[in-house]
């Protein structure tokens, strides 16, 4: 076993940002020295990835890995909590369980047959914590009842994100907390336990993980099985209870960026795109529909279910589902239209239909629609009465990005296009997606239907915005940036707002000098396009569609406005603004 007095404890190299950051915040030596401890990264289902540090596994985004919790009653059926110290790194000063820490990378603490592991880590961090001998203890005493998985922020650099054991044991000990873990012990029965958890005490903070497993999980039957080997055999589950993001339970908690948060969930979330779209018997056809996923992408869309319900509800692992069936949904999308668009580049490389084959591409578009619903319906994580509406919403969904698409066909064949029919078209193809995404992030998490219309309405105006600033980013941003030619939507003569408006104005040489390269398509040199541009400018045209832009950006922030304030909504007012600093 892991034993601080011989310092045998494993470490893992802590990256150099972490550890200048670690190194500045920290003036605790001992504290600081710990964050070396080679925890274990773990996947969803607390399978093992391999060792990570402590403190990479809980800066910034983190790492989920593996914890546990320990709940020690003494003879009178009173459970032990303890205060953390005040100079803790992570969480310092609040009340949580008995123990809590995480087992070690040693062959010990990572043997898992009948939780031995996170029991020989128990014994070693109750003797670190609270001076408890380990002699004084029965190994057989303790008895594993169950996980659960969650993540809880405590401000923008520090957050845990575990899969935590919870140990129950009962007996009588000799305390002797260690001053560098521990400022206060207190001993509860369940009322006066119950009594903390409802009391809004800024001097007794309780714990998130604590919160869970106390108002959540910790029912009568446990209470009842104190010191009863059979009744506490008879709690274990076999679960690992998803209790997703539970910042909000943390009364001073501060959110993190908005691509901090991404970070959090964006794994999971490819993960659950991989597992699907690789299942394909095909290998061509896996690869196929794979093409565009390895071309990367911030995952914008597929972590924003998660982003909006963790803002204004509860959140659990089905909203990841969620996410990937729409990620995917969009994929299709842009697979499609680059076909019908006739595009050769995507991301910075070559299109599906380039890469293969145009057959091939279509039937890969087709059975990623059918993929992302099979992922929706398959999620263990949505109750099954919740199916038939959502399914309904992403088939909506869908249907309004083909009647976008369907306009923006139309359009190429007409003259003229009205704004109106612009603002139609794009929030079809764009503005839906936000739309939805937005929508069943919060219906899923709880939030009530005035709450789930107004991010309804904010989804869509951010989708919009972010259209508008597309628009705008093809003709000001440079062709590395852009992934695909500057310019190319005024060479193939798309009528975006700027065109929509430069085209209603009088007669003139700008508008002459745009006509002469709207729709020149592979006949546009560099010299016309930019001075297409350069007219766009001239008739104010590239101002009314930026100002346009700004109009959604401020009907999106006006949204927020109406919702209670919170550390997740840092990360929504960030995605809110995000495609308006692309161009400052």
């Amino acid at each position: 076993m892991s034993n601080y007095a011989s310092g045998d404890v494993p470490k893992a190299d802590i990256d150099t940002d972490v550890s200048e950051f670690l190194t500045a915040q920290s003036s605790d030596s001992t504290q600081a020295a710990m964050m070396a401890e080679a925890v274990l990264q773990v996947d969803e289902n607390d399978v093992v990835v391999g060792p990570i540090s402590k403190a990479d596994s809980h800066y910034q985004a983190g790492e989920l890995h593996r914890a546990f919790s320990v709940l020690l009653f003494n003879s009178e059926g009173k459970l032990l909590l303890q205060q953390r110290a005040h100079d803790k790194i992570t969480f310092p000063s609040v009340w949580a369980n008995s123990c809590c820490s995480h087992p070690l990378a040693s062959d010990d603490e990572m043997d898992e047959t009948n939780a031995r592991g996170v029991k020989l880590a128990a014994i070693r961090k109750l003797d670190q914590e609270l001076g408890i001998s380990p002699s004084s203890l029965n190994f057989d005493d303790f008895h594993f009842i169950t996980k659960m998985r969650y993540s809880a922020r405590m401000n923008a650099d520090w957050i845990e994100r575990e899969i935590d054991h919870i140990l129950m044991i009962q007996a009588d000990v000799e305390l002797n907390p260690n001053e560098n873990e521990v400022s206060a012990i207190r001993w509860v029965d369940v009322d006066e336990l119950d009594e903390m958890l409802v009391a809004e005490d800024p001097d007794n903070i309780i714990a998130p993980w604590f919160r869970c497993i106390a108002a959540v999980l910790m029912n009568s039957d446990w209470w009842n099985a104190i010191g009863d080997k059979a009744a506490c055999e008879a709690l274990q589950d076999g679960l690992i209870h998803d209790m997703g993001d539970v910042t909000h339970m943390l009364p001073n908690a501060e959110g993190a960026d908005l691509m901090t948060s991404i970070k959090e969930v964006r794994p999971f979330i490819e993960r659950r795109i991989v597992e699907s779209l690789t299942a394909s018997r095909h290998e061509r056809l896996a690869g196929a529909m794979m093409h565009l996923i390895h071309g990367g992408g911030k995952r914008m869309r597929a972590t924003l279910p998660w982003l909006v319900g963790r803002a204004v509800g509860d959140t659990h692992s089905g909203l990841l589902d969620i996410g990937a069936a729409i990620e995917t949904i969009h994929n299709f999308t842009l697979v499609h239209d680059d076909i019908m668009d006739d595009d050769e580049i995507r991301r910075g490389r070559n299109a599906v239909h380039i890469e293969y084959d145009l057959p091939t591409a279509i039937n890969a578009g087709d059975a990623m629609l059918a993929i992302a619903f099979e992922r929706l319906v398959m999620s263990a994580n949505i109750d099954l009465q919740d199916i038939p509406s959502l399914v309904n919403r992403i088939a909506w969904m869908v249907r309004r990005v083909s009647e976008g698409q369907q306009l923006d066909i139309e359009f190429e064949r007409r003259e003229r296009v009205t704004e109106d029919e612009y603002l139609e078209m794009i929030e079809g193809k764009t503005a839906v997606m936000f739309h939805i995404c937005a929508e069943l992030g919060a219906r899923v998490a709880g939030a009530d239907d005035e709450t789930i219309e107004c991010l309804a309405e904010w989804g869509r105006s951010v989708g919009l915005c972010f259209q508008l600033m597309d628009d705008l980013i093809d003709v000001l941003s440079d062709s590395a940036t852009l992934g695909k030619p500057t310019g190319s939507d005024v060479a193939q003569g798309k009528q975006t707002l700027m065109v929509i408006h430069a085209l209603e104005q009088p007669d003139s040489e700008p508008k002459s000098r745009l006509m002469s390269v709207l729709g020149t398509c592979e006949e546009a040199t560099e010299e016309m396009i930019q001075d297409g541009i350069k007219a766009l400018e001239e008739l104010g045209s590239i101002e009314y569609a930026r100002a346009k832009a700004n109009e959604y950006h401020q009907r999106a922030h006006a949204c927020l406005d109406r919702i209670p304030d919170g550390p997740a909504m840092l990360a929504l007012r960030e995605l809110t603004d995000l495609q308006l600093k692309r161009l400052c």
